[in-house]
């Protein structure tokens, strides 16, 4: 089949890499968002997918809105038979939709009708899920709604950050991707109804989101650390100024701090929640480069009765 490819993250770079490599469809145009300010000098950088395409010599459309009439034409032109998608970061208007003879077909990564929406991943992480997936669907108006072809497992590990998961996911589901385009070819794939029950929401995790609340158990600030990496990050606060939470680990045998209390040894930094502490593995201070927390804690010389999470 004729495809176009819309994607923009490095996340969408495996899928449309399996797509290239596939000898039985032809990716003639890549959809994606417009070159963004990136770095120190926040001069425009093409999107990953976008560098990936020209690697290539395929033609890269980069509308401002995709239901610019322009964009719209072009599409027109080149006659897609189906077009993939993997994070493309834009809502696609009726009038894209009805361009491919079968549609626009995305991987999402859950095991839908399972966290719609545009954190499916991260939201996954923070509910400590066992399992997740991915799944492959018809684009439909609605919020990631639309009749699933074909979906994968994959199992959430303890230690899992969100992007550890993400990337197992973009991988396997590349794979899920390729062979979605060849049962629509074939007619042998058809679309499945997804079931009232079970739907959740996944929006978009912000930065306040990420703020760790150490009053909660031990369990859900693990959970906010591993599910917020690497963004937005985990972040609390230490004299006032914002300290970054890069990773922690459980620690069960120490119950004697209260929410949010620092306790530093040669070694290790444990903090206080509202279950057993946790330590303190990896942090980032404000304006700093990520270091080990027992380096930082050193540093600081922290004070008995301090604690996190005080503004």
């Amino acid at each position: 089949m004729r495809l176009v490819f819309a994607g923009t993250p490095e996340v969408a770079v495996p899928a449309l890499d399996a797509l290239l490599a596939s000898d039985r469809h032809e990716v003639v145009a890549v959809v994606t968002r417009p070159d963004a300010p990136a770095g120190r000098g926040r001069r425009l950088v093409a999107s990953p997918v976008a560098q990936r395409a020209e690697e290539e010599g395929i033609e890269v459309l980069k509308p401002a809105k995709p239901r610019d009439e322009e964009f719209l034409a072009r599409l027109r032109e080149i006659a897609p038979d189906c077009c993939p998608v993997v994070a493309y970061g834009a809502l696609l208007p009726k009038a894209a939709l009805e361009v491919p003879a079968h549609g626009w077909v995305n991987l999402h990564f859950s095991l839908l009708p399972a966290w719609r929406g545009a954190a499916p991943v991260q939201h996954a992480v923070l509910a400590g899920d066992e399992v997740t997936g991915a799944s492959t669907f018809l684009i439909e108006q609605g919020l990631d709604s639309g009749p699933v072809f074909g979906v994968l497992t994959e199992e959430i590990r303890p230690t899992d950050t969100s992007g550890d998961l993400l990337t197992r996911l973009a991988f396997a589901g590349s794979g899920l991707l390729v062979a979605t385009m060849d049962g629509i070819e074939d007619g042998t794939l058809e679309a499945v109804p997804q079931p009232a029950e079970g739907v959740t929401l996944a929006p978009k995790i912000n930065v306040e989101d990420a703020e760790v609340d150490w009053a909660a158990p031990a369990l859900r600030v693990d959970r906010v650390v591993r599910g917020c990496a690497p963004a937005p990050g985990a972040w609390t606060r230490f004299r006032g100024e914002r300290l970054k939470l890069m990773s922690v680990a459980l620690r069960p045998d120490r119950g004697d701090l209260a929410p949010g209390e620092l306790a530093a040894a040669k070694n290790a930094v444990h903090v206080g929640t509202g279950s057993h502490a946790v330590e303190l593995l990896w942090v980032q201070p404000q304006g700093k480069k990520p270091m080990k927390a027992a380096d930082w804690a050193r540093g600081v010389r922290i004070a008995e009765g301090e604690r996190l999470g005080v503004a």
